[in-house]
């Protein structure tokens, strides 16, 4: 997608431009205007198809919830429509995540792995998890009082939880974070690398991802070890083998997916309760609202922004008729904002008696396999920082990367001081 300069009073450019991503309280102030005037936002713009935004948390949670008649399909990520032939054209494979899929091919492909992300079987990885954790706490002790949180800590606290399920070496940790950034923020300058434009920088990504990934399966398949990679290479569905594209796009999702949204539900939680250190203290004297404080770090950063439904037949939302095959954008950051559902919504508390009503993770057949990792990773993190540290303050303002998919804080300069 190009960076070209967007104009200052469209707001279909809200929801596709990257560049709005970078200034969150902008972007946030703007949307609660359309909540509470277009809260189905018809957006016709010369570089896509027709689509509507819903922005109000009960048309969201109501889409989300009705998978008979709202569809995900192949392109359920906005994209320009002239980029998607483009990238089809390069040779990219077509997407066949779970994400992409519907009904029984989706229901069969998400039973290959359902059980690694059961409540119980996450659970069971909670001394890992608290061991991972403690790596980085020590690792900020060992930086002497500064770091780029979101770039030392956060970044690769979620990839280490995430590759050490997968059984991926830390080695291929940084080669993980690279492919990642290429992919979810392919439109960021910082993630360009020597790409000339996002769509040969996303494309080169996957192709790196189907080299490294291969060589998985092949390993995988001759020596099959207790990890959630090797459930992969031998999954199978309906009786079948799972077919390569789909296994392939399987291993990218939980690759990405599993950590790159909750770096950024970290990173700007964190930063959320930098800019209120009367919450921070708060956390540090009652620990247990670790919990509390990580539903709402996930609520407040959203940094899944958006997924597309398409319907399957003619539907009216708020007088808006949209046709057989129209499609919808899903606005989470703008749903977890909803002041219908969340009392001064506009505001960061670790308190909040309605956190848990969050739309972050989705809802229906294709609400997020990972919720329950995303949150133990969170609150375990949160809760070994507020036992511990006596201290942490901004030291430069935090920088957001430019994505209209999945985005949030990159760059959280702080200093801190530990009891």
């Amino acid at each position: 997608m190009s960076l070209i300069a967007p104009p200052t009073e469209d707001p279909g450019e809200l929801f596709g431009h990257p560049q709005l991503w970078t200034d969150m309280a902008t972007w946030h102030r703007r949307v609660a205007e359309l909540r509470a005037t277009h809260p189905v936002l018809a957006v016709e713009r010369p570089e896509f198809e027709p689509f509507w935004v819903l922005t109000r948390h009960a048309d969201v949670f109501a889409v989300s919830r009705d998978n008979d008649h709202w569809l995900n399909t192949t392109r359920s990520v906005l994209a320009p429509d002239a980029e998607w032939e483009r990238l089809l054209a390069t040779g990219l494979p077509v997407p066949k995540t779970l994400v992409h899929l519907d009904s029984e091919e989706h229901r069969l492909h998400r039973q290959v792995t359902n059980d690694w992300f059961k409540p119980a079987a996450v659970k069971h990885r909670q001394p890992r998890i608290d061991e991972i954790a403690d790596v980085f706490v020590a690792k900020m002790r060992d930086l002497g009082g500064a770091c780029d949180f979101a770039r030392d800590i956060s970044q690769p606290y979620t990839l280490r939880v995430i590759m050490d399920i997968y059984g991926v070496p830390e080695e291929d940790e940084a080669l993980m974070m690279e492919l990642t950034q290429g992919l979810f923020g392919s439109a960021d300058p910082e993630f360009m690398g020597e790409a000339e434009n996002p769509e040969a920088k996303m494309l080169e990504s996957v192709m790196r991802f189907v080299q490294y990934f291969n060589g998985i399966t092949e390993d995988r398949r001759a020596c099959p070890t207790d990890d959630l990679a090797s459930v992969i290479a031998n999954g199978e569905v309906d009786g079948c083998p799972m077919g390569d594209l789909e296994r392939l796009w399987y291993y990218i999702i939980v690759a990405t997916a599993g950590h790159d949204t909750t770096s950024f539900a970290l990173s700007g939680g964190m930063e959320a309760l930098l800019r209120e250190p009367d919450q921070l203290e708060r956390l540090h004297l009652a620990p247990e609202l670790a919990g509390n404080a990580a539903e709402e770090m996930i609520r407040w950063t959203s940094p899944v922004r958006h997924f597309m439904r398409y319907a399957t037949q003619e539907s009216e939302i708020h007088g808006a008729t949209i046709p057989e095959g129209g499609r919808v954008l899903l606005s989470y950051p703008s749903a977890n904002r909803d002041e219908e559902v969340f009392g001064d919504s506009m505001r960061f508390d670790i308190n909040r008696p309605d956190a848990d009503k969050l739309i972050s993770f989705g809802l229906g057949a294709h609400f997020c396999l990972g919720s329950q990792f995303a949150r133990r990773e969170v609150r375990t993190m949160v809760a070994k920082l507020g036992e511990q540290l006596a201290h942490i303050e901004l030291a430069g303002e935090p920088e957001w990367s430019a994505s209209h998919f999945v985005s949030g804080v990159k760059h959280l300069p702080v200093t801190y001081a530990f009891n």
